[in-house]
């Protein structure tokens, strides 16, 4: 019978329609079933649910003043309605006080948990009897819970209705099939083209409303919704594509920063290295007995600039932490740029020296002032005065000019040194990047000067940037800064004098567990002529301070047994040492470091290394 009935589009037609139709009547049947059944089970339950609200009010006054004949009374009416089997009363201590049963029904002997459930052919409840916010007792309904005659009758009903409507469907299917042979036609002509052209935007004519016209209606939503699939599919392709294109290039840059890592390390350790072995050379020399006076100057010089070396590393590195962590930072004033200039200058002028490098300085007659960190500005030009003769010949000139243009100041370092080639010129501020990472140039550095510098020069207003024609062939970098107005300069300003000198003799407290620096600070000073006392612990240091009194005390901070601020604070309270002149030394040196330093009673605050002409100035400046 099927296969004749698929062998003509009639046939077919008939089929659908009949199929549908039987589809669509059980679907109906089955959803009016189970609303059915949810609607008997609601109703039910909301029905019991007011009932025992009515019954728990009524039940309040005999609860309360334990009268049982007339809870039974009440209870009694229940019989008004035959579905309900069972009714029971308990006080609040869940003993039974009064029930009510029809037929063979029974009542539990102590309540439940509050609420509605299904046991075997009877719903019960539990409901709470309260009364101005306390609980007299539990009432109890039990009722006939008759689903399952419900469901019966209820399908025999749709059964009916299904039946009727399918015999119905048959005898109309004729006169519907000139109807539902065009928009079938129709709806395969448009699949077809959608197959064919992929083109989600055609659509079937809905001709009529009843299941046909839902079958077209249908089609063409799902059209719609096939067509927002596949270009929904294809821009998450096209994102997937992206973001692969973007994970392999945050796979590149991760391997690159590692590669950076790797050689940043390495060139950090030889950088390392090489200060401290002509040091180690140098103390050798120094055991040396006999050694002639001219050499022992050169000795010293030599350790002095292997210092300078290690520390301008060190800062180096603590900048880079700064910068890493958003905490670097300028205190910009008034100032003349000659000096800073002059500063820069100076700090470069022994490599320049030793390389035999022309140090060329052109600079405006003018005073030329700005508004900025001396310090740090002194440090962005020597920094750049720095790479330029470390990455050019030894002879070769290096060369710094200053311009007025307008409002800005132009600060330029020119060489003539090994260039930069043209893919670096955009990478060369970027965090330990080297432009040379050849063995063979020992001064390679660290790869953060730059990217120093330029994160410095951003906080001041300014920027800066590099050029060159090509390795081989120079570098020239350029700062530009904005310039402050003569006028609007405060005049009468005090004038930097000269060092001061030693002063007279002072009674001095060094505190310091490092025993060798403490003793060679010790050493020096007595030199100098003052009288020292000498301390490794804390407590041992305010035992000394409170007998020896000092005129000044040089404090380490991370001292054993007793900290340097809490030293501090001894020493702030005690009256024999209340005025003496405090100076925390020491190798922390944030801003909340010195600020820590200040609340805890120190006058000056100074980072290791200190050097000899900041422990002559404290001493010949303290009242």
């Amino acid at each position: 019978m099927f296969a004749i009935l698929t062998r003509t589009l009639r046939g077919k037609l008939m089929l659908v329609v009949f199929a549908s139709t039987f589809a669509s009547l059980l679907f109906a049947a089955v959803a009016l079933a189970v609303y059915e059944v949810r609607h008997y089970d609601d109703a039910l339950v909301a029905d019991l649910e007011t009932q025992a609200e009515i019954l728990a009010r009524a039940s309040e006054a005999p609860l309360a003043f334990n009268d049982r004949e007339e809870a039974e009374q009440n209870l009694g009416l229940l019989r008004l309605r035959p579905q309900l089997r069972a009714a029971a009363l308990y006080t609040a201590d869940g003993e039974l006080f009064a029930s009510f049963v029809q037929r063979d029904a029974g009542v539990p002997a102590v309540p439940g948990p509050p609420g509605p459930r299904v046991q075997g052919e009877e719903l019960v409840l539990f409901h709470p009897v309260v009364s101005q916010g306390a609980q007299l007792g539990t009432l109890y309904l039990a009722v006939q819970y008759e689903l399952a005659q419900r469901i019966t009758d209820t399908v025999g009903i749709l059964g009916a209705v299904m039946l009727a409507s399918l015999l119905i469907a048959v005898a109309l299917s004729a006169w519907l099939q000139g109807r539902l042979t065009r928009p079938i036609l129709e709806v395969s002509a448009v699949a077809r083209q959608v197959v064919e052209r992929r083109d989600f935007t055609l659509r079937a004519e809905a001709t009529t409303n009843d299941e046909i016209g839902y079958l077209v209606r249908a089609f063409n939503d799902m059209l719609g919704e096939v067509g927002r699939r596949a270009a929904a599919l294809e821009a998450a392709y096209a994102d997937l594509q992206r973001e692969i294109a973007e994970r392999r290039g945050a796979e590149a840059a991760l391997r690159i920063a590692d590669r950076r890592k790797d050689e940043f390390l390495a060139t950090l350790a030889h950088e390392l290295r090489n200060p401290l072995a002509p040091l180690r050379n140098a103390l050798d020399i120094l055991r040396l007995p006999n050694l002639p006076a001219g050499r022992l100057q050169q000795i010293t010089a030599m350790m002095e600039r292997q210092l300078r070396q290690l520390v301008r590393l060190v800062d180096d590195l603590l900048d880079v932490s700064r910068i890493s962590t958003g905490k670097l930072g300028v205190r910009r004033e008034r100032v003349e740029l000659h000096g800073i200039v002059a500063s820069a200058t100076e700090t470069v002028r022994p490599i320049v020296e030793a390389n035999g490098q022309p140090l060329v300085v052109r600079l405006p007659d003018a005073p030329v002032w700005l508004d900025a960190d001396p310090t740090r500005l002194a440090q962005v030009i020597a920094n750049l005065l720095n790479n330029a003769a470390k990455y050019s010949e030894p002879g070769k000139p290096v060369a710094l000019a200053v311009e007025v243009d307008g409002a800005e100041v132009a600060i330029t370092v020119r060489d003539q040194g090994i260039g930069i080639p043209p893919e670096m010129i955009d990478r060369v501020f970027e965090m330990f990047t080297q432009v040379d990472t050849s063995l063979d140039r020992a001064t390679a550095g660290l790869g953060v000067g730059l990217s120093l510098a330029r994160r410095l020069v951003e906080l001041h207003g300014g920027r800066i940037e590099a050029s060159s024609d090509g390795v081989g062939r120079g570098s020239t970098f350029t700062v530009r800064l904005p310039r402050v107005e003569p006028e609007a300069v405060e005049q009468g300003g005090a004038v930097a004098g000269a060092a001061p000198g030693a002063g007279k003799p002072r009674r001095v407290l060094l505190a310091d567990d490092n025993v060798d620096f403490a003793t060679s600070l010790a050493i020096m000073l007595r030199g100098l002529g003052h009288e020292v006392a000498v301390a490794q612990d804390g407590a041992n240091a305010l035992e000394t301070a409170m007998a020896f009194r000092p005129d000044v005390a040089f404090l380490d901070i991370g001292l054993p047994r007793l900290h340097g601020y809490a030293l501090a604070r001894k020493l702030r309270e005690d009256p024999r040492t209340r005025d003496t002149f405090l100076v925390a030394v020491t190798g922390w040196g944030q801003d909340r470091d010195r600020e820590r330093a200040r609340e805890a009673g120190f006058d000056r605050h100074f980072v290791k290394p200190v050097g000899v002409d900041q422990i002559v100035e404290v001493l010949a400046t303290i009242p």
